[in-house]
């Protein structure tokens, strides 16, 4: 593209009733009046690693033994009690 079809484009968006200035602001105003729109995305993904990290503490938690006996204890006494 040479300069002078450059300039005549530019001239162009000038005569068509917006001015480059203008579009640029009418674009920023709509960008802005979606607000956080994109920041869903990000808060599912941390939430989501997050809730992999809970589940894998929990995990470490329910694999040690005296949670298993703790967990066996109170299932026996429970079924003992109902029997």
């Amino acid at each position: 593209m040479t300069a002078h079809t450059i300039q005549a484009r530019h001239r162009g968006t000038l005569t068509r009733g917006r001015s480059v200035r203008a579009a640029l602001a009418a674009r920023w105003s709509a960008v802005r009046a979606r607000g956080d729109a994109g920041m869903a995305t990000a808060e599912y993904a941390i939430a989501t690693l997050a809730a992999v990290a809970f589940a894998g503490l929990l995990l470490a938690i329910m694999r040690s033994d005296e949670v298993r006996g703790m967990l066996l204890g109170i299932i026996q006494q429970a079924l003992s009690i109902g029997g």
